[in-house]
């Protein structure tokens, strides 16, 4: 079984991410790293039942080669993608360095709208045999998925859940532990079970039952104010509350909220992710 899991917050920030180009309010101009924040994105670290440190991905960032020289990863065994926006999936072509480090292709995991768009964006990964040079290019290996399709890698079942980001259907991840049959373990290591649900503005009632029983959870919050395609803080608060997961981190914020200002505010278990975040 897989042991010493943890969920590291690559990026905590929306698509401008914080602070601003141009922008001198408070939290642009904060001394608290906790108001930096990258695009959101997170990885998966653990050991897994041979004994192999893994890293998986979920999402990759326009800021990834800054998210990995500081988190200083040295591998990636995979990548789920949530959707097909320019803030989740621009920082594909740096994984390239992880191929040359592992000499082995990384499979990569989208629903179809993001496969197709991964494929028109990165054409030379795709289709490296029409490039005019021969250069170096990542090596992937695309996989469709679909909501309540189990994926299971290295001892880790990711369930993909669908959520909804305005009118676009999304996708969420509910990750648990298995078992030497194979199975969901009955025992999971903290913070397992645990979801990762950035870039939300509802939750379809056929995706609650996933949600419940979680230890750890990361949820969309994008500001105070109203918003068409997240939730704001109100919402978010709401949601956590009916999710009930034992910890809630909120991720993917505007330079709207302060860390100090907003943080000490919320209910008890609920707290807001910063960039190197470790769940545990």
């Amino acid at each position: 079984m897989v042991s010493n899991v943890r969920l590291l917050i690559l990026g905590s920030g929306t698509s401008a991410g914080v602070p601003v180009i141009g922008c001198d309010c408070a939290v642009c101009t904060s001394d608290d790293p906790r108001d930096r924040r990258l695009r959101s994105s997170a990885c998966l670290q653990f050991t897994d039942g041979d004994g192999v440190e893994r890293v998986i991905l979920i999402d990759a960032s326009p800021d990834l080669r800054e998210q990995a020289l500081r988190a200083r990863l040295q591998r990636c065994d995979a990548i789920l993608f949530t959707h097909n926006h320019v803030d989740h999936t621009f920082g594909l072509d740096d994984v390239r360095r992880f191929n040359a480090l592992m000499h082995a292709p990384i499979p990569i995991y989208g629903d179809e709208r993001t496969l197709e768009h991964l494929q028109r964006v990165y054409r030379h990964i795709f289709e490296q045999h029409k490039n005019v040079n021969d250069s170096f290019v990542a090596t992937l290996m695309a996989h469709l998925i679909e909501v309540g399709r189990p994926i299971d890698l290295h001892g880790l079942r990711f369930t993909p859940l669908k959520l909804l980001h305005g009118r676009l259907p999304v996708l969420g991840f509910r990750v648990e532990a298995l078992g030497a049959d194979g199975q969901v373990a009955r025992e999971q290591p903290s913070p397992l079970p645990l979801a990762y649900c950035t870039d939300v503005s509802a939750i379809p009632p056929e995706t609650w039952k996933q949600l419940t029983g979680l230890s750890a959870l990361v949820l969309d919050m994008l500001r105070y104010r109203k918003h068409p395609t997240h939730f704001t803080v109100d919402e978010a608060i709401a949601a956590a509350t009916s999710i009930g997961a034992g910890r809630t981190w909120f991720t993917h914020m505007t330079h709207d909220i302060r860390h100090t200002e907003l943080d000490p505010e919320l209910p008890e278990s609920m707290h807001l992710a910063f960039d190197g975040l470790i769940v545990k």
